[in-house]
């Protein structure tokens, strides 16, 4: 799911206006049902065409990314049009989302990679949190879990319109395990209600690669990733500390015709002592950042956030964390 961000002036063309986003996704949908695949593909080069001739901002972003990306793996600098297939890619990624809501994909390409602890807190009903980002596609984890009967998740947002999302997700899967929450910031209440539905066995989901919508001094850590110190929030780790449950990274990326879903522990518990709670949330924020880079360096084209990633406009903690 893509949402608004503080940091870019317009409007992800993929939102297709906060107002209509569900009814665009909807379409997309129907698209694909009556006329397949590589139809809808063909439909959407002429939208994303002209995002990428008429968003230099995300043109920019996703050029920087891919470049940042291709240093890192020793590869020739991206061309011109790179961004381009990278919007296509976001565009493919899209229906994914959609036929994973409604049960339409192929459950039998997709593939777990580091699942067997959390496969093991299922089986003994334990909760946990999940971290994950804008990257390849969430909904399929979710969906692709739920299959078993027994897997709830409560995903955090920043988006104002998330009960426009549940609804749509009721509308695609009447019996979905999953549930949105509109916040933008971590309330007592919030928190309370989060830790009872960990202690019922079921896992909160939280995104670890966006700032908050209100940054605030010491809401963010400044961590290496990709060769450069990039702001990454705290809030999935101070909520982690609050639930005293396992943290893991969670993503899913294309692989070949199908995805692959990966997991990783980040901690079995989050402590943040007071001596040193700014280093400890920097440490965290830099071990995800660790986790995602490992990702995006396989799967560039997964990677989706277009705005200008490393210099988004913040004021991080004190304390960086160190490189690993």
């Amino acid at each position: 799911m893509t949402t608004r961000t503080a940091h870019a002036p317009a409007a992800h063309w993929a939102t297709i206006g906060e107002s209509t986003c569900t009814a665009g996704l909807w379409l997309l949908y129907q698209l694909h049902h009556w006329l397949g695949r590589w139809p809808f593909r063909l439909a959407v080069v002429p939208v994303v065409a002209w995002y990428w001739a008429t968003q230099p901002r995300a043109r920019a972003a996703s050029h920087e990314f891919l470049a940042a990306v291709a240093a890192r793996r020793g590869d020739p600098p991206p061309g011109r049009f790179a961004p381009m297939r990278h919007l296509l890619s976001f565009a493919d990624t899209l229906l994914d989302k959609l036929l994973a809501m409604s049960g339409r994909y192929r459950f039998h390409q997709l593939q777990y990679e580091g699942h067997e602890p959390v496969q093991q807190m299922l089986n003994q009903r334990r909760g946990g949190m999940l971290v994950t980002a804008h990257v390849g596609c969430l909904e399929l984890c979710q969906a692709g879990a739920q299959r078993r009967g027994d897997f709830k998740l409560t995903i955090l947002v920043h988006t104002r319109h998330a009960e426009e999302f549940n609804r749509l997700l009721r509308k695609l899967s009447p019996d979905s395990g999953v549930e949105l929450i509109q916040v933008t910031e971590i309330t007592p209440a919030t928190a309370a209600l989060l830790a009872e539905r960990v202690a019922r066995g079921e896992f909160v989901a939280m995104a670890g690669d966006r700032v908050p919508v209100r940054p605030t001094p010491g809401s963010t850590a400044m961590v290496p990733f990709l060769g450069r110190s990039a702001p990454f929030p705290i809030g999935p780790y101070v909520l982690a500390m609050l639930l005293q449950c396992p943290l893991y990274f969670m993503a899913c990326v294309r692989e070949g015709t199908g995805h692959r879903v990966r997991f990783k522990r980040l901690a079995e518990r989050v402590e943040l002592p007071r001596a040193r709670r700014a280093q400890a949330l920097a440490e965290h924020a830099g071990g995800f950042a660790q986790a995602l880079e490992s990702v995006v360096v396989d799967a560039p084209f997964e990677w989706f956030n277009f705005f200008p990633f490393w210099d988004q406009p913040v004021t991080p903690q004190p304390v960086a964390a160190p490189a690993r």
